[in-house]
């Protein structure tokens, strides 16, 4: 088989781009993937009761740029959906991230209007502070909230997830669930916000339809080595698998799911509920809340975090630390040996953690920043085999 593409990965990352090859280039592309579907982890399927299930945990499109918008709009309409989470907390549920609607609920009245004031007066209405740096505000009073929202919402949380203290972990991944000095009780604040109306598949699969694109399905790309003959590749999948490890596995974060179908209507009080300090999963999922099915049975999904082990199970989160970065660079070196004729994009490949919508983004700046190019430079290129 002869192709001008191959990609390997039928995620967001590599799906954008086989779109955008094909499309705007009108070259052949063959998109391979090892499991037995597309979508990544975004797939979404229908099980046995007809509820519509996140395979692989929520999935919920969320973008400030209308870019990324109307790019993802193409291939689908949107069910407008704004999330919300609750948190499990001494008994109570509360919103996260903490904000002042959490702390109304877990405090006592005069208590909580006063620590109101005190956190407008200090961070502002609407800001967003850090775990970790609320940690070390110099008020004592703040101070001691910030202990009590770190040691009763973030670290048996992030110590499930990750395995490891906050404080251990890169900042970025606190930040991302700040104390929300606010009463809006969205996960998310983004402009745009909603779920593919008839599912994350449907559309991957009008991302995918184009006649310049084929897709294999439960294919890894060694083992069709000799049988496709490429001009370039982009590979989405774990940079440290493609040199065979070897500076040793990168390490990852993996999940391990649990459903269980409830006969009622609605299940849980929110489509997401964390359990920070109970129980060894650390969220349940109610998948209908966002399809917003109308059935008389619902689904749960429990979420497991696990270690990641190489040909075990699947891995889903680069860990974000110091030493762990260092040992991408050696990949990312490697990878500069290839001169640009294999393109590493996507949360394995790039070992970071990418949103979906950041996903999107960095696959369209890969199309214009790597594969745009003049084509006689693209008939330079030795023809390569995997």
């Amino acid at each position: 088989m002869k192709t001008d593409w191959l990609i390997v990965g039928a995620g967001f990352t590599g799906a954008v781009l086989a779109e955008r090859i094909a499309s705007q280039l009108n070259q052949k592309v063959l998109v391979i993937d090892e499991r037995d579907h597309i979508g990544g982890n975004a797939y979404d399927y229908y099980n046995e009761h007809g509820v519509l299930l996140h395979k692989y945990g929520a999935h919920i499109f969320h973008a400030n740029s209308t870019r990324i918008w109307e790019h993802m709009s193409q291939f689908t309409s949107w069910r407008p959906y704004f999330h919300e989470v609750l948190a499990f907390v001494e008994g109570k549920l509360i919103p996260v991230p903490f904000n002042l609607n959490s702390l109304e609920a877990l405090f006592p009245r005069t208590m909580a209007e006063r620590l109101e004031r005190l956190l407008v007066e200090r961070y502002g209405f609407g800001s967003k502070v850090p775990i970790l740096k609320m940690l070390e505000d110099d008020n004592t009073d703040l101070k001691e909230l910030a202990k009590y929202i770190y040691r009763n919402v973030f670290e048996n949380y992030t110590l499930k997830q990750w395995g490891l203290k906050p404080s251990d972990l890169d900042s970025s991944v606190t930040a991302r669930v700040p104390v929300f000095v606010s009463r809006d009780n969205r996960y998310f604040q983004d402009t745009y916000q909603g779920i593919p109306r008839l599912g994350y598949t449907e559309m991957f699969r009008r991302m995918l339809s184009h006649p310049n694109i084929q897709i294999l399905l439960r294919a890894k790309f060694r083992d069709i080595a000799n049988e496709v003959q490429y001009e370039r590749m982009v590979f989405t999948g774990a940079i440290d698998e493609y040199f065979d490890y070897i500076h040793g596995p990168l390490p990852y974060r993996s999940l391990r799911f649990e459903l269980r179908n409830e006969p009622v209507t609605q299940f849980l009080s929110a489509p997401v509920v964390n359990y920070p300090n109970e129980y060894q999963f650390t969220r349940a999922i109610e998948y209908k809340q966002f399809s917003g099915q109308n059935l008389p049975v619902t689904t749960i999904g429990y979420e497991y975090p696990e270690p990641h082990q190489p040909g075990v199970n699947t891995p889903y989160y680069p860990i974000p630390r110091e030493d762990n970065q260092a040992q991408y660079s050696l990949y990312q070196r490697e990878a500069e040996k290839l001169n640009g004729r294999v393109i590493f994009a996507g949360r394995l490949a790039d070992y970071k953690y990418y949103n979906m919508d950041q996903a999107v983004g960095r696959a369209l700046k890969v199309f214009s920043d790597k594969v745009l190019q003049p084509e006689n430079n693209l008939l330079e290129l030795p023809q390569g085999r995997l």
